[in-house]
């Protein structure tokens, strides 16, 4: 949460209900913070989950063992595969 809280030179503005807006002022009194500074690290909290359950992936055993054999399977070329190959030769640029 620090690289949110410290680089201040991008904006955020929000239009809320007052109800909702004294909730937060209260939430962020009893907390001891600014309303801009629980507003910041309770939205860097929800992101970080956010991003955290969509980065990574959760298997059963019966999935985890198929995934494992798949990348652990030798690889087959077929024309699918080569012309995949070719297309991203095409597309991307190494440097």
């Amino acid at each position: 949460m620090d690289a949110g809280i410290q680089n201040k030179n991008e904006r955020i503005n929000l239009r809320v209900k007052s109800s909702a807006k004294r909730l937060i002022e209260r939430a962020a009194s009893f907390e001891g913070k600014t309303v801009s500074h629980f507003i910041l690290t309770s939205a860097l909290e929800q992101a970080e989950k956010t991003v955290q359950k969509h980065d990574t992936m959760t298997l059963n055993a019966k999935n985890s063992r198929t995934f494992f054999e798949a990348l652990a399977a030798p690889i087959r070329f077929n024309r699918k595969l080569n012309a995949a190959l070719e297309e991203h030769d095409e597309r991307v640029v190494s440097k």
